[in-house]
């Protein structure tokens, strides 16, 4: 298997690949997309709950100031391919898309397949062959990228897009070979984490309220010393483990010192009553169900799962009738309502992570063209370099940004025949304005 020197070779069918893959081909460069994968896009139908949640519906900066770690890296990128790019591409290819809560961007359909045939439709479009091979190696000849070492043998190349993913979701192929060939040709690779990823505790209350969803709750992360890192309302959901749901996967991406530090979750289970409204509730509750249990009368209150916990912690006996609750145990009851503790030990398995944190050092890439500052014709994008953001479709923006400027710039590498002149703008010409 062989290629012609002057061809890109994208390596990874993900989001950024096949961008890549498209950008490349529409500048008129010769491209080829390996895939180890027999279809493309494995990880794209589980993003979303399997409707593919494509980008926000935000700035180029408001992106930027998602994206908790190495957001700056970004900026020529994100300038460059905005999430109004993103939707107007997608809506080019024949996919309707409407924008819901957080501005999160979604299909019309719901259908995370709708995306990726489109990519794929336009990949087939312009011609660019996808090879089912996985990647063992690049090959380097004076200093440059030559080519890529398959399963299925040698790749002749004059440009590579390593777009392989992290080690989030193994079973999509995102299993760190792309960290392995980026240090093998002298790239530094900050160590992946999880990132947006369920979070284990030691509390036994988390399995007794094994499957219960709260919806429209507050959550609160705090350090040992009493620090807010992080505070949103939104959905939660306790498992066997611990905690999980959108609001904990947001709130990982904040928890980063697991084993130097220590967080506790606090929930505020009525974040749209103040203390004392909240409080006249109850005085109220307990007054109308003066000779009911309190286990019946909380239920005005709480869902059935939860009752039993909260009781417990404010010392409460379930059979005790309303009417003997003193002032103290109600103000338990109040404060565990407003403030219930969750002690977090730290992250589920990388593998359960929706993206990993960490990956190619960004010093190491140029951020306007995303080409290795080490190796002239390397080109990097997508999760496996070191910048992930919170969930809302963040990461996908970043995907589809970078994804456009390595391929649009290896194209130009190509064309003016290698390294000798200075790097291409992704841009090709815009303004900062555009």
């Amino acid at each position: 298997m062989s290629g012609p020197a002057g061809t890109l070779c994208v390596v990874g069918g993900g989001a950024a690949g096949m961008m890549a893959a498209i950008q490349a081909a529409r500048a008129g460069c010769p491209t080829r997309l390996l895939e180890r994968n027999p279809k493309l896009g494995r990880k794209l139908y589980i993003t979303g709950k399997g409707r593919c949640n494509v980008t926000n519906h935000c700035t180029g900066e408001e992106v930027l100031a998602a994206v908790p770690r190495n957001g700056k890296f970004l900026h020529s990128a994100m300038a460059a391919t905005p999430p109004d790019y993103v939707e107007k591409f997608f809506q080019e290819l024949g996919v309707p898309l409407k924008v819901e809560r957080g501005n999160r961007v979604f299909p019309v359909s719901d259908r995370a397949a709708d995306i990726i045939d489109a990519l794929f439709y336009e990949l087939k479009r312009l011609r660019v062959p996808v090879i089912q091979s996985r990647a063992l190696s690049l090959r380097v000849e004076e200093g440059a990228v030559a080519g890529v070492e398959t399963e299925q043998g040698p790749l002749e190349a004059g440009a590579v897009v390593l777009a392989t993913g992290g080690l989030s979701y193994p079973a999509t192929g995102s299993t760190g070979d792309g960290y392995r060939m980026a240090r093998e040709l002298g790239h530094t690779v900050v160590d992946p984490s999880p990132s947006l990823v369920p979070l284990e505790s030691p509390d036994p209350c988390c399995g007794r309220m094994q499957g219960l969803a709260l919806k429209n709750v507050e959550l609160t992360v705090k350090n040992r010393k009493g620090k807010v890192l992080y505070r949103e309302q939104g959905e939660l959901l306790f498992t066997h483990f611990g905690l999980s749901g959108p609001l904990v996967l947001s709130a990982s991406a904040h928890m980063r010192q697991f084993g130097r530090e220590e967080y506790t979750c606090w929930l505020d289970l009525k974040p749209a009553l103040a203390e004392e409204v909240l409080d006249a509730r109850l005085v109220r509750e307990l007054s109308e169900g003066a000779n009911r249990n309190m286990d019946h009368v909380m239920g005005a209150l709480l869902p059935r799962l939860m009752i039993p916990v909260l009781l417990e912690r404010a010392e409460v006996p379930g059979d005790r009738k309303a009417h003997d609750i003193t002032r103290g145990e109600r103000r338990r009851i109040l404060e565990l309502l407003k403030r219930f503790p969750v002690p977090v030990s730290g992250p589920r398995p990388i593998e359960e992570a929706i993206v990993t944190s960490g990956g190619v050092k960004v010093g190491e890439v140029d951020p306007r063209t995303m080409e290795s500052r080490r190796v002239p014709g390397l080109f990097f994008a997508g999760e496996l370099l070191d910048v992930d953001a919170y969930t809302g479709g963040f990461n996908l923006q970043i995907a589809w940004a970078t994804g456009r400027a390595a391929g649009v710039s290896a194209a130009a590498y190509l064309a003016r025949g290698g390294r000798d002149e200075a790097p291409s703008d992704p841009r090709n010409g815009w303004s900062e304005e555009s």
